[in-house]
């Protein structure tokens, strides 16, 4: 059955734990959605990297979004071991930003799903931060995407693009609207052009959204974007995140009956905006309708807490909730505790998490609940080579680098020889 190990914190018993198919199948749980929560140092990180690796050698499609480089170790060991075939690792640069088209369909195919992720996605550019659409404005933008995919399908030569479909609103669309009387405080087409014109043409963003080379990912099975260049462009790192976010509905809509997982580690604040959660919420129920797992990490407490638009966008639309040692947070933990619903039983347990530990065991403790109905403790327990493989310390991970460079860049090599030898220190 599906599931991930982790081991008993009292005896050290390894336990198969299912978090996504067994609970769904009892009703536990209505979702395979997760938030995972952990300040820094409380091993957040090293317990995805066991989570998604597990989830990859059972067949599972994972796509990652990050900003501090966590993943990079078990994205090249996977690359390593597949020999390029898997296990990629994308990184945003000046000289190669990661672009798309989101009017591209690979069979030329537009069904409700599609056009729905297209019009949120334009919605999301075009309204400011806390600027809700009018009913009239989301009436008008979605007649607007419906016609234009109505004439590329009647010309048949036109490559679908951003570009095509702003000279299509430019020209063709102001004419319908002239013909419906419509009035401009309902639908203010100059100014949808005037905001959009960014990422039109030669705009400042015109190379975001009309990629004439479309990013194939469809197949990969682990896929990293790592976004950590741009963490402080809002601007660039909203609108790659809705772009990445768009990329991976595409695939679970055409990977039929295969596990599809997306994790998204800090970049989602730049998401919770009313219009952007919107989005995410669209993720979401996408999610839920096609095998899919959306995992939400955060260490900084205070985003969630402070925020009803996190709260209603992602803590109640997962029933999965994980969180690590919160020995850093005790002073807040009555608001987390309201914000998760959390019984006083519950509340203990997450407490209680490495306050106890077994002195001749080397792990971190976590706290898994499931829909309210099921929790437990387990301890994330692994072997010197799987703790080489996941440990985000900078030193560690210089050390392993650095000798799988001298091994011709093996770096399966470094880590087993690594590990033995801590080993050994241990032993002596």
């Amino acid at each position: 059955p599906f599931g991930i190990k982790l081991v008993d914190r009292l005896t050290g018993i390894p336990l198969h734990v299912d978090l996504s198919d067994l609970p769904m199948k009892k009703g536990i749980i209505t979702n395979r959605n997760r938030v995972i929560i952990g300040p820094s140092g409380s091993g957040k990180s090293f317990f995805t990297n066991h989570m998604i690796r597990q989830y990859y050698e059972q067949g599972a499609h994972v796509v990652l979004v990050d900003m501090g480089n966590s993943y990079q170790g078990l994205c090249e060991l996977i690359r390593e071991k597949t020999h390029g075939e898997d296990g990629v690792y994308i990184t945003y640069t000046e000289q190669c930003p990661i672009t798309f088209n989101p009017f591209y369909s690979a069979d030329g195919t537009y069904d409700i799903e599609k056009k729905e992720s297209i019009k949120m996605l334009i919605l999301s550019l075009w309204k400011r931060e806390n600027e809700l659409p009018s009913r009239a404005e989301e009436v008008a933008l979605s007649n607007a995407v419906n016609l234009y995919l109505s004439s590329i399908r009647i010309a048949g030569a036109e490559k679908p693009s951003f570009n095509a479909f702003y000279d299509f609103i430019r020209k063709d669309y102001r004419i319908v609207l002239r013909q419906k009387n419509v009035r401009e405080k309902d639908f203010d087409i100059d100014n949808f052009l005037n905001t959009l014109e960014p990422y039109y043409r030669d705009g400042e963003y015109g190379y975001l959204l009309n990629s004439d080379q479309e990013l194939d990912l469809l197949h990969k099975r682990f896929v990293v974007f790592e976004l950590d260049n741009i963490r402080d462009h809002k601007i660039l790192l909203t609108v790659t995140t809705l772009i990445i976010i768009e990329m991976f509905i595409n695939k679970m809509r055409r990977l039929k009956g295969v596990r599809k997982v997306f994790l998204v580690e800090e970049c989602w604040k730049a998401l919770m905006t009313p219009n952007m959660s919107e989005y995410i919420r669209y993720l979401f129920k996408t999610s839920r309708k096609y095998f899919g797992e959306t995992v939400v990490i955060s260490q900084e407490i205070d985003d969630i807490v402070s925020s009803p638009i996190v709260r209603e966008t992602i803590v109640n639309n997962s029933d999965c909730r994980i969180l690590l040692d919160q020995k850093k947070y005790l002073n807040k933990f009555d608001a987390i505790q309201s914000m998760l619903g959390l019984t006083e039983k519950e509340k203990a347990q997450i407490l209680s998490i490495n306050q106890n530990n077994h002195p001749n065991r080397n792990y971190k403790e976590v706290w898994i609940g499931l829909g309210g109905v099921q929790s437990a403790v387990y301890a994330v327990e692994v072997s010197p080579q799987e703790y080489f493989t996941y440990t985000t310390e900078e030193s560690e991970k210089t050390e392993v680098l650095a000798l799988a460079e001298q091994l011709d860049g093996n770096l399966e090599q470094a880590i087993r020889r690594i590990a033995a030898s801590k080993n050994e220190n241990k032993n002596l």
